[in-house]
């Protein structure tokens, strides 16, 4: 579920943790099925320990812990030197949380990096059904795996001529077209309802069918409602998977306008109710009202 507003919490929660120097790197023993993580772990540890985190940052859905160059490449195997910096790239994907304490339980902690000269002990990689990634990549991966012909531009920093021109020549729906990560970085099911009712535009018009008008209040809503849940660090549902540390949810669901509340009244005009319809094989949230489809 971790989404743009999600992760950038994450990233935000962990920040303490740059400029600390790596100290371990484990791999908790769990009767529960494995996430993926790359290289094997001996490897890992042995590329990244005694290094520093230089920077930490989001791309679209992930965090990404970006590694001083490497002080001694002569000490590895060749395969593994690098004069470049790493990075190591955290994707939650459904249930994934990246903490610097307390995880809502011990058994699902799949990874842990711990840490020296920082006011952070140790980063922690908690996911509940074990189907998130941790890779460390050198430069040249990453590029190749999330460089411009890869993933789209933030959904943060994107203006509104660039995303007319990803999005604006597709025949798809334009909820759909939202959830593209290589037309546009971050948004996920969730924050594409709140947002195409937020524009006033229904979740099935086609992104060719859009008018100048509706992609301007488009990118308005879209910086809206990412800004608005990230300075309410995110959303908890209703299976409370996502929190902000163990004893804490996040408050942007507070403020859902549309999001699984099918058969609501409509907070905005009061009259209809919230209709849940599929598209692509997901759910999707809207009011015939306040998002009425265009007649042909």
């Amino acid at each position: 579920m971790p989404e743009l507003p999600e992760v950038e919490t994450m990233c935000r929660s962990i920040a303490a943790a740059a400029g600390g120097r790596i100290g371990g790197v484990e791999r908790p023993k769990s009767r529960l099925q494995s996430i993926d993580i790359s290289p094997r772990i001996d490897a890992f540890r042995r590329r990244i320990v005694g290094r520093r985190i230089q920077a930490i940052r989001r791309v679209g859905k992930r965090v990404v812990l970006e590694l001083e160059e490497c002080p001694r490449p002569a000490a590895l195997p060749e395969a593994e030197r690098t004069g470049r910096p790493d990075r190591i790239v955290l994707e939650p994907r459904m249930t994934g949380l990246v903490l610097l304490r307390d995880p809502p339980d011990r058994e699902h902690v799949r990874f842990v990096l711990s840490l020296a000269d920082s006011p952070a002990s140790q980063i922690i990689f908690w996911d509940q059904r074990g189907l998130g990634v941790v890779h460390l990549l050198r430069a040249d991966e990453f590029f190749d795996r999330f460089g411009p012909t890869r993933i789209g531009p933030d959904a943060l920093e994107i203006d509104c001529e660039t995303l007319q021109s990803r999005l604006g020549g597709s025949r798809r729906a334009i909820k759909v077209a939202l959830l593209d990560q290589r037309a546009l970085a971050g948004v996920g099911n969730l924050y594409a309802s709140e947002i195409l009712h937020l524009a006033g535009v229904h979740p099935a018009t086609p992104c060719q069918g859009l008018r100048p008008k509706e992609w301007s209040r488009l990118h308005d809503a879209l910086r809206q409602v990412l800004r608005d849940a990230i300075r309410h660090q995110g959303s908890t549902l209703r299976d409370g998977t996502y929190r902000v540390s163990r004893d804490s949810p996040a408050g942007y669901q507070r403020f859902h306008r549309v999001y699984q509340r099918t058969g609501e009244v409509c907070l905005q005009c009061g009259a209809a109710r919230i209709v849940r319809i599929v598209q692509s094989q997901r759910s999707t949230f809207f009011c015939p009202r306040c998002q009425a489809a265009r007649r042909r």
